[in-house]
Order: structure tokens, then sequence, then C-alpha cells
């Protein structure tokens, strides 16, 4: 006869073997912080990545989405937001959660391309039949013509607009003086500014404001081919800026909850042909070259941050800190 002792240690055993296996075989979960526009590319990124990894791994993940403007993400994340990586789309946004030593300050190189696994750029979007004539930045200053952009101080669209027609301006007149001045026009005809850039498509798409709206490449695209193309056309400037968003994982978050291991598989997966087509499909530039020229984007000449104004760091500092030249022309105007 099998003694009650017996019985006990092995029902305690089955039990300690039965949580062990559910533990292993359970679900892990991560969370990407984004940008405002990039929604609709990572509802096609997290299912082929969970897809691979179980191929891979024959483990489950799942990954859950946070969207708002870049540097509310940023800020987020800084004072708690539980990502396990940030996919934010200006350096600036990344070096200030280097500072809070929330990621790696080596984060640049973490992955290729400084790690930015696509580039895009700021276009114009005007509504049917271009009433106003918009072809270039200059049009943005005219009397008259009201336009649609995100707020420099939360977005980093907004940033990136602002320095496009900076560096516009700048090589067209000579001067950062007259750069200052048309940069100063330019926003004087902005009618009302959102947080984030899809905040900003709504204003222009369906609360019906502004005569164009600046925004990504992607963004500009999807409204077109998407939400309502016959009413829209999209106008590509002479001259526009480099936007290549980075990437980084969270250490604080990954330490704590031990899933470096996947946070680091998901962002290597960005650079993979499977990701990079992905990327194409919804109208950002990828890195890979081939897949690059296979999708025949738009021609449209750019500069770098770097290369025109200055570096990222004093960039942030000069233009977009409190006190900076964005609150000093935009005080002057109210």
């Amino acid at each position: 006869m099998i003694s009650r002792h017996i019985v006990t240690g092995l029902s305690l055993a089955f039990a300690l073997l039965s949580a062990a296996s559910a533990s292993s075989s359970a679900e892990t979960t991560i969370l990407n912080a984004s940008y405002d526009v990039s929604r609709e590319l990572y509802k096609d990124i997290d299912p082929a990545f969970t897809a691979e990894w179980k191929q891979k791994t024959e483990e489950d993940v799942s990954v859950k989405q946070s969207h708002g403007g870049s540097t509310k993400q940023a800020r987020a994340v800084a004072e708690g937001l539980e990502a396990d990586v940030v996919t934010l789309n200006q350096p600036t946004d990344l070096d200030f959660l280097a500072k809070k030593g929330v990621i790696n300050t080596d984060w640049r190189k973490q992955f290729p391309h400084d790690a930015a696994p696509y580039t895009t750029t700021s276009v114009f979007l005007v509504r049917k039949g271009n009433p106003k004539a918009i072809k270039d930045w200059d049009d943005l200053i005219k009397s008259r013509v009201s336009v649609v952009i995100p707020n420099p101080k939360t977005s980093g669209n907004g940033r990136y607009t602002y320095l496009a027609a900076w560096g516009y301006a700048k090589e067209k007149f000579g001067s950062d003086e007259k750069a200052r001045d048309f940069v100063a026009k330019l926003f004087a005809n902005v009618p009302v500014f959102d947080g984030g850039g899809r905040g900003a498509t709504t204003t222009f798409t369906q609360r019906g404001i502004g005569d164009v709206l600046v925004s990504f490449e992607n963004e500009a695209a999807l409204i077109k081919a998407e939400v309502d193309g016959s009413n829209f056309e999209v106008v590509y400037p002479s001259l526009s800026i480099e936007a290549a968003p980075p990437v980084a994982i969270v250490r604080q978050v990954v330490d704590k909850r031990k899933t470096e291991k996947v946070a680091k598989a998901y962002l290597d997966f960005l650079y993979s042909d499977e990701a990079q087509q992905i990327i194409a499909k919804h109208h950002f530039r990828p890195q890979n070259a081939k897949i690059l020229k296979a999708a025949h984007f738009p021609e449209i000449r750019t500069f770098k941050v770097e290369d025109k104004i200055g570096p990222w760091a004093e960039v942030q500092k000069v233009h977009f800190s409190d006190g900076g030249i964005y609150d000093q022309i935009t005080a002057r105007q109210n």
C-alpha cells in the first residue's frame, strides 16, 4: 500500500512540474514605444516578427504598441512607461533617454546605420487641384497660406519640418539670420499646433483646417493611398531633410523584466529583408539598397541636419530648448 507521504510527495512534484511547464511556455510580452505616424508600419512588423520568433525558438511572444509625439514618448519612458524598446523619430529623443540612464549612451553603435533601420523625409500634402499652387517652401510663407505642422516642442515631425525649412532657407539665402526670418514667417502661418504628426493629419484632413500639411513622406502617402486619395495631392519640394528614426533597447526595463533577448531580436528583425520590404510597403525608405531601389521612391534632394545646420545636441539646445530660437520666434507672434 502506498503511504500518504509518498502520494503527497508525488502530487507536489507533479504540481511543480506543471507550474514549470506552464512558466516555460508562457507568452513573453514586450512593449514598443514609438512615434505618432508609425502605427500602420508596426501593425505589420509585429506579427511578422512574432511568426519568425516562433519558428526559430518555438516560443510565443507578443508585441504591444504605444504611439504619440516622439518627445512625449521619450518623456513618458523616462518617467516610467515600461517600454522594452523605443523606436522614435529623432536622435535628440534617444540622447535625452541616454542622459537619464534609461538606454545605453552608445545606442548609435548598437544597431546598423546609427541604429536607424530606415529613413524618410518631409513633404507637402495639399488639397485637390492644389488651389494655392504650392510647389516649394517659399510658397508656405506667402500671405493667406495656412500651414499645418505639429508642435516642434513635442513632435519630432514638427522639429524636422522646422529644420527642413531652415536648411532650405540657409542654402537659398546664405545665412542663419535670413533662415531665421524665413522660418519665423512660416510658423506665423500655422493656425494650430497639434502634439504629434497624426493629430496634425486629423486637423488637416478631417477638420478641414489649412491649405497644406507638412509631414513625413509615409504619412502623406498613407492619406493619398488609403484615407481619401481623391481629395489630396502630394508635393515634393526642391530640397528637404533626411529623417532617420532611431531605435534602442530600454536598458532599465529589459533588465527588470528579463526581456533583453527578445527586445534585441525585435530590433534586429527591422533590418531583415522581410521587415525592410514591409518598411518600403509603408512608404518609408529602407536601408537595404536593393529593396529601396525596387520600391521606386520619387526623387528628392535631401540634406542631413549635421551637414547643414550642426550637431544634433547643439541644434536641440539652440533651437528647441526653453528660450531657444523656436520659442523666441513664436513668442514674438503671440
